[in-house]
């Protein structure tokens, strides 16, 4: 069977998406609300995510500057970001990405201020919230409607971080819902019309292969824009790296990552779009592995490996005929 092909490249990447909606690259730019989190600040839990870092996993968002009042200064965050990216970037947009903690979790006229600042900016083609799906209130998805009618031309899309869908790994990365609590909240975004990312990570303490696919399928259910397939990191700091300093796992090699990964893919409906494949652990708090500082040399193999194969996105895929419209 030929290989399948989303440009020059055997899956729908976000890159791919980009070009072909808004007829060049779009940088996806990391920027910092000044939110919080429920398991973190004593709602659910005060550490974490055993995994999430003390800046709350969004270590390359732009710096906060404060306004007098002290609230995060989004234009100047913005101001900031495309100064940086425009020296190895030439276009003139950018999606932006409230990144670090639940972005979704506080005041909703809060919230919705710092939404409506980015979405009125014109260099930016639309935004992407970072959450949770407990943390979609009533009152967050009512200013989330506004926003779709307010700009209707802009992108508007919830990032969920699901991560896994067995109980014993959802126990230990302490992530504080059950998959019911996604559901719902995939089912309201639906009803919206607001596009999901799901965020999953490859290399989870305890799980299986079996149990790695058997996440991907669960996703194949739910009418997902995009995914996130996620290398776990061990980050300084973090519970997850008193677990690894203990030998308590190991860590994947880049050789055993790829084979997760192409098997993911290749059960992964053709249809969602692949916003990330590796990650990206700060070099100055990340531990292990350290084989995935060179991104560019992964996506590499990747694509040699895929090549090899006759790899691609949906190559196993199969609609079992429940999948979840909502």
């Amino acid at each position: 069977m030929e290989q399948r092909r989303w440009g020059d490249r055997p899956y729908y990447s976000l890159d791919h998406y980009f070009r072909s909606v808004y007829g060049e690259k779009i940088y996806k730019l990391a920027l910092h609300a000044g939110c919080t989190c429920p398991v973190r600040d004593g709602t659910l839990d005060t550490r974490g995510c055993i995994f999430c870092s003390e800046g709350g996993s969004g270590e390359f968002a732009s710096a906060l500057p404060l306004t007098p009042e002290g609230e995060p200064s989004i234009r100047e965050q913005l101001d900031m970001g495309m100064e940086r990216i425009s020296e190895k970037y030439h276009g003139r947009h950018c999606l932006a990405y409230l990144q670090p903690y639940t972005n979704t979790y506080g005041d909703p006229e809060r919230l919705r201020g710092i939404y409506t600042a980015l979405l009125s900016d014109d260099r930016v083609v639309g935004l992407s919230i970072a959450t949770r799906p407990d943390c979609l209130s009533e009152p967050i998805l009512q200013v989330l409607r506004a926003l779709k009618q307010l700009f209707p031309e802009k992108a508007l899309w919830v990032e969920l971080g699901l991560q896994t869908i067995h109980p014993a790994s959802i126990r230990y990365i302490r992530r504080g819902y059950d998959n019911s609590v996604f559901e719902e909240a995939a089912h309201r975004l639906h009803r919206l019309g607001i596009p999901l990312i799901v965020h999953t990570i490859i290399g989870l303490p305890g799980e299986s292969r079996e149990d790695l696919y058997s996440t991907i399928e669960y996703i194949n259910t739910f009418p997902i824009f995009g995914i996130k397939l996620q290398l776990l990191h061990v980050l300084e700091g973090t519970d997850l790296a008193a677990d690894y300093a203990a030998r308590r796992f190991e860590v994947l090699t880049e050789e055993e990552y790829l084979d997760l990964l192409i098997g993911s893919l290749e059960r992964l409906s053709p249809e969602i779009v692949i916003h990330r494949l590796t990650g990206d652990g700060p070099r100055s708090i990340l531990l292990a592995p350290l084989w995935s500082t060179d991104k560019k040399n992964v996506l590499n193999h990747l694509h040699a490996e895929m090549e090899r194969r006759g790899s691609y996105q949906g190559k196993r895929y199969a609609p079992s005929g429940d999948i979840v419209r909502l």
